[in-house]
């Protein structure tokens, strides 16, 4: 999947797909640790797939210890970024998030250089998180009490939202807390989602994007 090409009117199908997607693979317990656009596949009627199992794994509850160092850096889920190696199929949802960011914007929402650029990124956008956002954020392995305290801003000054619902819904997949953050199986029951098709209409035919990939 390429943001840059994709088209306005199959955002939402996408999306549908994509949590269609999530939702079997944590019903069955996989995590898949590595949502990102080159790992998104769309063929010419729209149909999305998701590909690059590499970093994908098993999971249990109670939840184990698993190693933080997975997700593509701009695709990171917070809880990683500050060191987290117990996570949930949460780390998806954050995933999926920043890939419908970057749908509306046609970049990555938090291109970090680093891990520490990624997480200030992060908080310039979302605000520095606190205790009262997220509970036990500060006992994390990365967390620093000098961090600087950015105030949250609003994404639709942020993002080309089309309607207040898009911002609504994204906002469920961009939440710090991880157990408050929403599920897949949640998002499907948005009004957003179910008003979407899940085949997306009136396809065009893909632009030649390879030299941006080589």
């Amino acid at each position: 999947m390429h943001p840059k090409t994709t088209q306005p009117n199959c955002k939402d199908s996408y999306i549908k797909q994509l949590c269609e997607g999530l939702a079997y693979l944590h019903t069955h317990r996989i995590l898949h640790r590595d949502i990102k656009p080159q790992n998104l596949l769309v063929d010419k009627e729209g149909h999305v797939k998701i590909a690059d199992f590499g970093l994908s794994r098993c999971f249990s509850l109670p939840t184990k210890s698993y190693t933080h160092e997975v997700v593509t850096m701009w695709y990171r889920a917070p809880e990683l970024l500050l060191g987290s190696k117990m996570y949930t199929n949460g780390i998806d949802i954050w995933s999926l998030g920043c890939v419908m960011a970057e749908m509306f914007n046609k970049r990555a929402m938090f291109p970090g250089d680093s891990e520490i650029d990624q997480m200030f990124k992060i908080f310039k956008i979302l605000g520095t998180p606190t205790e009262e956002n997220w509970p036990g954020v500060t006992t994390l392995p990365q967390y620093e009490v000098s961090f600087p305290k950015w105030k949250a801003t609003e994404l639709k000054s942020h993002i080309n939202f089309n309607d207040s619902e898009e911002e609504e819904f994204l906002k469920l997949m961009l939440v710090y807390d991880p157990f408050v953050r929403s599920t897949a199986k949640a998002l499907l029951g948005t009004g957003y989602l179910k008003k979407a098709k899940l085949t997306a209409p009136d396809m065009k035919p893909f632009p030649d994007t390879t030299e941006e990939y080589c």
